[in-house]
């Protein structure tokens, strides 16, 4: 229940925001504020403060458009309801644009605009921090750069290859004078803080993972900028950060980054996005050639590590047994290498009993999730095989971790530091290896929902390599026990929620239950400003070659000549087809995605305008979804075709398959409802202030031909239709 004191408080900082910053109240705000606050104030506690597992909603699920004011919604409901619950507030978003805008803006305007009383700061992973360890011994030893498998292009098992990445001189000159700042006070080791933008491949050497870092065993830690920054959080009432970091925590457990998720109410903006970055997270792949050659690299590095690290604990004893264990790794990586040379060269069977292969994208699926028997017995025999790696590499990681406390060990500590993260990193990447070899050999489905397995042929540096891969179709069964029932409270909030004007494939996507509180708020804008339209000329647009055609033929009368235009295409291909064939007095006003960076694009755009010329974007999903160009930026939102996803992604084609087999409609239950989404977001560029107006065309005449059609318009908000 809400108390009245709360309530007061939020009341009042609601009218004192509104005052100091000029502004007037929004009914859609207004109602984001009170579904927020009642929802959290409403979970019961128990007596140690743990939320009890009852009916309750605990999560607040919220659709509110483009000039809603959600930010300030959720944080003038949240911020006094977490401070009496004694929880802390983290908040994730799924860009840097908005991590930023909430930590830059937003918080400051809050605190500096009421009588709100907290502290807030922005939290990052360790890889945004640098490692002084590892500086250190780049700069103090010099042949540190040259330790076989010490500095990969990538720790991770995508690595394309399994070539070292050496130091060279520029990246030491950039090191010294990191130093420099480091010893002025100038720089806090944070990358973010760094005055010119960092490589990856200059600032990889110098930071760390979970398993690489020694933690509090380093003698660095008490000058760490990363444990800094990480003792500093369990201080703040309010914690920014993102989706990543919120799922990475996760899947660590919980509490190893941010505040354990019992402790937290978690508010997810842009929360669309959160399923598809769990999936991400709970997906596994290898390279098979790559992986075979990193096997190499570290049986050849055991001689080094032996001759510096000898006599740590049992260091050697397991050592001994590395070599075997090895080398049957990379015997049956070597024999799957033809095996999935042999399947891919079956590609043109397309009924195949076991496949289904994408000639566009060198990519075989399993049908139903499920390899050839002489694949699975291989994927077997690497789960024993990495299962043995892991084991020895995990004993001889804590015995080095041991021996870092042992003040009477032989071994200096410099030496078992130097080789720590070493170890970490092949334990890490022998452990997603055991991941995903293990994922392959859970045929026999014991979850809700099938997983998705899958190969891909990848080219690199003029050789093949086959990415094997496996991945749960659905991030629902994860995120609801990790996330949803762990946590204290959630709130969920993004312009693009519902879809068909439901909000079951929200919930289908990321596991909330119907128990929970959904709600939809007033449009902040008079929609009927946008004119929608579909062309008497527009043609069908699965009749490829022709609506191309049409696109060429029609696009020159109806870009304007004064203001900006967005086109937004569905298919690169075609994108770059109609710009290639326009005359050339149009291309001139035209910057197409793949030129420029997006943000280079979106001021040279800007720039035009402002200068009284007629500018026009031409862009792919990306620029369907968080572009702002209001007013004479863009005044006419041109969409190609209604944005059905193209059927060549295989988590995606496995969802469908599923859906299927459990008497669905794949296409009705999947397809449209997605591109319902997606078409709500391609034609919110248009509106992005109150006072804007512009056209709406939609090429693509099944818009009107279709049944699912008047589903698509029905969860469009209310544009003029012509």
């Amino acid at each position: 229940m809400l108390s009245d004191n709360v309530k007061q408080t939020i009341q009042s900082a609601y009218r004192q925001f509104l005052k100091a910053n000029n502004l007037s109240p929004r009914q859609g705000q207004k109602q984001m504020v009170a579904a927020i606050a009642n929802t959290l104030a409403g979970i019961d506690s128990d007596d140690n403060g743990l939320r009890k597992k009852n009916d309750k909603p605990h999560i607040c699920v919220i659709e509110a458009g483009t000039g809603t004011g959600k930010t300030l919604a959720y944080l003038l409901a949240a911020i006094p309801i977490a401070r009496e619950l004694n929880k802390h507030l983290v908040v994730s978003t799924a860009t840097v644009a908005l991590q930023e805008q909430i930590v830059n803006k937003d918080l400051p305007e809050i605190k500096n605009s009421t009588d709100f009383s907290f502290n807030f700061s922005l939290a990052k992973g360790r890889g945004r921090y640098l490692c002084l360890s590892k500086l250190e011994r780049i700069l103090l030893n010099t042949d540190a750069d040259k330790e076989p498998g010490l500095f990969e292009p990538d720790f991770g098992l995508s690595t394309p290859s399994g070539e070292i990445s050496l130091v060279d001189e520029d990246a030491l000159k950039l090191y010294k004078h990191m130093v420099d700042k480091l010893a002025a006070g100038h720089w806090n080791g944070d990358r973010d803080r760094w005055p010119n933008e960092l490589e990856s491949a200059q600032w990889l050497p110098i930071t760390t993972n979970h398993r690489e870092c020694s933690g509090r065993r380093c003698s660095n830690v008490s000058n760490c900028s990363f444990f800094k920054a990480r003792d500093a959080i369990e201080k703040q009432d309010c914690i920014v950060a993102n989706h990543d970091l919120v799922l990475a925590d996760l899947a660590l457990g919980g509490g190893a980054i941010l505040p354990p998720p019992e402790e937290c109410i978690y508010i997810f903006d842009e929360g669309h996005h959160l399923a598809d970055k769990a999936l991400s997270h709970f997906a596994f792949h290898t390279r098979v050639g790559a992986t075979s050659k990193w096997l190499d690299q570290c049986r050849s590095s055991l001689s080094s590590l032996l001759g510096e690290i000898s006599g740590a604990g049992q260091v050697d004893h397991y050592a001994e047994q590395l070599p075997a264990a090895l080398q049957e790794g990379k015997k049956y990586l070597e024999a799957l290498y033809p095996l999935c040379q042999q399947l891919m060269e079956q590609r043109t069977l397309q009924h195949h009993s076991h496949s289904q292969f994408s000639a566009d994208d060198k990519r075989l699926r399993f049908e139903q999730g499920i390899p050839p028997s002489e694949f699975v017995e291989l994927t077997r025999e690497l789960e024993s095989s990495f299962g043995r790696i892991t084991r020895l590499f995990n004993n001889m990681n804590e015995e080095v971790q041991q021996a870092m406390d042992d003040s009477l060990c032989s071994v200096p500590k410099v030496d078992l530091e130097t080789w720590y993260p070493i170890l970490g990193n092949w334990l890490a990447r022998a452990e997603a290896n055991l991941e995903l070899w293990s994922s392959f050999n859970e045929l026999e489905q014991t979850d809700i929902t099938p997983k998705a397995r899958w190969i891909t042929v990848v080219e690199f540096s003029g050789s093949v390599d086959f990415e094997v891969c496996c991945s749960p179709i659905l991030a629902a069964h994860t995120l609801a026990t990790q996330l949803w029932d762990e946590c204290y409270g959630a709130v969920l909030t993004s312009a693009t929620l519902t879809a068909l004007g439901n909000f079951n494939r929200f919930m289908m996507r990321t596991g909330t239950n119907k128990g929970q509180h959904y709600s939809v708020m007033p449009a902040a804008f008079d929609y009927s400003r946008g004119r929608l339209q579909v062309p008497d000329f527009a043609l069908e647009a699965n009749r490829t070659d022709e609506h191309t055609e049409s696109l060429i033929e029609h696009l020159p009368d109806l870009l304007s000549k004064e203001m900006g235009n967005l086109v937004l295409f569905s298919s690169r291909k075609q994108m770059e087809n109609v710009h290639e064939q326009l005359p050339s007095s149009v291309k001139k006003n035209i910057l197409i995605q793949g030129e420029l960076t997006k943000q280079a694009m979106l001021n040279k755009h800007k720039k035009a305008i402002d200068g009284g010329k007629s500018s026009t974007l031409f862009g792919l999903a990306s620029f369907a979804e968080g572009v702002d160009l209001p007013g004479d930026y863009c005044r006419h939102v041109i969409i190609a075709k209604l944005p059905f996803s193209v059927p060549n992604d295989p988590v995606e084609a496995a969802l469908a398959e599923w859906i299927e087999q459990q008497g669905g409609n794949s296409f009705m239950d999947i397809s449209v409802p997605d591109a319902g989404i997606r078409l709500v977001q391609a034609c919110g560029r248009l509106l992005r202030r109150e006072t804007d107006s512009g056209t709406i065309t939609l090429l693509d005449k099944r818009f009107l031909t279709k049944r699912y059609g008047k589903l698509l318009l029905q969860s469009l908000p209310g544009y003029a239709f012509d």
